[in-house]
């Protein structure tokens, strides 16, 4: 009996397949908090510098809440001048931030363009109330492309895209309004978008106006390329009227407007 009984002990031994099962699933439990903590950061981060920025947000009382932030400049530019795919526009500012512009509006849904766009859609999309963030591909790379990315992405009325020969590391419009910043961190950029992006207090010609892509006239994925060079004589002026072929919004006959701008001025 009693050696029966210690065969049967002995048989049992470390229950080894166990523990390592256990041991394999706690590991993996535990890669897979690690991963989603750390791709879950910027976005994180972001929630923070939004919650941070949201004093910035336009109301009734404080209608453009973008002239509590140094260094934004502004300029006044009357909508809805547009022009051909086939010609351009000799902007008073680089990167402009109002004037005539192309009958096509870029998409402007959160997308962050991988290479420059022509500048003559995207001052279309300012119309509609969306800030495009632009920066320069030679100082702007790595981690701090990625904190811009992350402001853009997924976020309606928001545009970004590389801007050849840029005088500042980074630029952000909206329609009458610049900021030119150093530093991907700065602060100033949250709270530009929280003032000014689908601002609902005319700060912007045409509010409501779409972001969706136009289809058979703008391909997001293959968008129209910037045009790096300087405009030539055929160029239209800030005050150009509009072109008599190009079409307005939703495909309908342009109206002829002035679009003569005011001098920018910096906001104190």
């Amino acid at each position: 009996m009693k050696a029966a009984r210690g065969s049967v002990v002995s048989k049992k031994g470390t229950p080894w397949g166990t523990i390592i099962a256990v041991v394999a699933i706690v590991a993996l439990a535990a890669s897979v908090i690690v991963y989603y903590m750390v791709q879950s950061a910027p976005k994180r981060e972001q929630e923070d510098r939004e919650a941070a920025a949201a004093s910035f947000a336009p109301t009734a009382q404080d209608p453009d809440p973008s002239k509590r932030i140094p260094g934004v400049v502004t300029a006044n530019y009357t909508g809805s001048v547009h022009v051909l795919p086939t010609e351009r526009v000799a902007y008073d500012k680089t990167p402009p931030f109002g004037g005539p512009h192309d009958q096509t509006w870029a998409t402007c849904t959160g997308i962050v363009y991988p290479t420059a766009v022509r500048t003559e859609n995207m001052v279309h999309s300012l119309e509609h109330g969306t800030v495009w963030i632009a920066y320069n591909p030679q100082q702007v790379t790595g981690d701090a492309l990625n904190l811009l990315s992350v402001r853009v992405k997924g976020k309606p009325y928001t545009m970004m895209s590389p801007y050849p020969g840029l005088d500042k590391p980074i630029s952000l419009q909206s329609w009458g309004h610049q900021l030119k910043l150093d530093d991907a961190n700065d602060a100033r950029i949250d709270e530009f978008i929280a003032a000014l992006r689908a601002n609902p207090n005319g700060v912007y010609p045409e509010v409501g106006a779409s972001c969706d892509a136009v289809p058979g006239q703008f391909d997001p994925d293959n968008p129209p390329p910037f045009d790096p060079s300087k405009p030539g004589p055929d160029a239209k002026p800030m005050d150009y009227k509009g072109s008599t072929a190009a079409q307005g919004e939703q495909g309908m006959p342009s109206a002829p407007a002035s679009s003569a701008p005011a001098s920018p001025t910096p906001t104190k």
